[in-house]
C-alpha cells in the first residue's frame, strides 16, 4: 500500500539525504569561502598583533583588507549563482545562518564603537569569538559536516578561555579560531569536494 501512494519511508529518507549532500557540495564550493575568510581574518589578526607589539598607532587599519575580500566575495557569489541550476531548502537555511552572522557582527561592531568604556576593548575579541562559533556550528549541523561542528565549539571554548588570558593576546585566540574553525574545515571540504566530483575537477584542470 505504501508503494501505491508514493515514496516509501526509506526512499523518502534516501532522497532527503541525497539533496543534503548535493546542497553541501554546491554551497561550500569546495570550501573556498571558508578558506578565503579563514586566511583573511588570520592574516589581519596576526598582523594587528604584531603592529600592537611594535606600538604602531594605526594598527587597526590592517582590517581594511576585509573590504577587498567582501568585494571579491560579491563577484564570486554572483558568478556562482549564475551557474547554479537548482536551489534547495538547505541552501537557503545555510545562507540565512551566515546572513544572521553578518548582521550580528555589524551590530556588535557598531555598539562597541559607541560605548566609551576604557576596558571595553578587552571584550571585543571574546565576543567576536562567541559569534564566530554560531554560524560555523549551525552550518556543520545542517550540512552534517563534523569538522565545522567542532570548529564552532572551539570558538566558544576559546572565547571562554579569553577570561584567563591577557587581553593583548586575544588576537592570537582569534587566529587560532580561524585555523580550527574555518581553514582546516575548508581544506577538508575541498578534499571531500574533489573526491565526490572527480569529473568537475578534471574539467577545471584541463
Amino acid at each position: 500500500m505504501e508503494k501505491e501512494t508514493g515514496f516509501s519511508h526509506t526512499e523518502s529518507l534516501a532522497l532527503i539525504e541525497s539533496m543534503i549532500n548535493k546542497a553541501t557540495n554546491r554551497f561550500n564550493e569546495d570550501g573556498f569561502l571558508y578558506l578565503l575568510w579563514g586566511w583573511v581574518v588570520l592574516f589581519c589578526s596576526v598582523a594587528e598583533f604584531i603592529l600592537l607589539r611594535i606600538q604602531y598607532e594605526k594598527h587597526y587599519l590592517v582590517w581594511f583588507v576585509t573590504w577587498i575580500a567582501v568585494i571579491y566575495q560579491i563577484f564570486f557569489l554572483r558568478k556562482k549563482r549564475r551557474k547554479q541550476r537548482v536551489r534547495t531548502y538547505t541552501d537557503d537555511i545555510v545562507k540565512y545562518v551566515w546572513i544572521t552572522f553578518i548582521v550580528l557582527m555589524g551590530i556588535m561592531a557598531w555598539l562597541i564603537a559607541r560605548v566609551e568604556e576604557p576596558d571595553l576593548y578587552k571584550l571585543i575579541d571574546p565576543l567576536f569569538l562567541a559569534i564566530y562559533g554560531m554560524p560555523t556550528f549551525l552550518s556543520g549541523i545542517i550540512l552534517r559536516f563534523k569538522p565545522l561542528v567542532w570548529g564552532g565549539m572551539s570558538c566558544w571554548v576559546l572565547s571562554v578561555l579569553s577570561v584567563v588570558i591577557p587581553a593583548e593576546y586575544h588576537l592570537l585566540l582569534v587566529s587560532a579560531a580561524m585555523v580550527v574553525a574555518w581553514i582546516i574545515p575548508g581544506y577538508l571540504l575541498r578534499a571531500k569536494h574533489k573526491k565526490s566530483n572527480p569529473y568537475n575537477e578534471r574539467q577545471k584542470n584541463n
